[in-house]
């Protein structure tokens, strides 16, 4: 018992080995993208910061040789995104022309909390800092290595200098 713990935790300690899965319902290998930044967003259609999706595509459009990001829906703040995932497919793409990676609906914060998004807020799994998620498109940097290099809120626009040194 105490080692299938063990090996759950150690599991979770590492980025690469959370169970997600895309828009479409697929899994996601979240090991494709070793060596590359990943950038986590937690997204919404009907929130103020929707417009973000553009430069969030302008991003991964100029950095996708070093760069992942994923968004992921979220109807946890305000119900800002009461759609189904075909609904919000539809809507990233055709008023944004989204080409990044998108997950499935899930929640960022709660007694239901996601396990990628568990990793991405506690010290104790990313080894960096503990957050909590306060609204649509906060944003969470992964290293290529695999460990959290920071996080940031909503006002921080995805082409913020905060972010963008790191792709450099």
């Amino acid at each position: 018992m105490w080692n299938c713990e063990f090996q759950n935790l150690k599991n979770m300690t590492d980025i690469y080995k959370i169970e997600i899965n895309s828009l479409q319902n697929k899994a996601i290998d979240l090991s494709e993208y070793k060596n590359k930044y990943l950038l986590f967003v937690n997204v919404a259609s009907k929130c103020g910061f929707t417009s973000q999706y553009k430069e969030l595509e302008e991003l991964y459009t100029m950095h996708k040789e070093n760069l992942m990001i994923i968004g992921s829906p979220c109807n946890q703040f305000g119900s800002q995104e009461p759609g189904s995932a075909e609904d919000i497919e539809a809507f990233c793409k055709v008023n944004f022309g989204v080409s990044f990676l998108m997950t499935e609906k899930l929640d960022v914060k709660g007694s239901k909390q996601h396990p990628l998004y568990t990793w991405l807020t506690e010290k104790s799994l990313n080894d960096a800092k503990s957050s909590s998620v306060k609204w649509n498109f906060q944003k969470y940097l992964v290293s290529p290595e695999g460990g959290l290099v920071d996080y940031y809120f909503s006002i921080t626009k995805p082409s913020s200098s905060k972010i963008t040194k790191h792709l450099i």
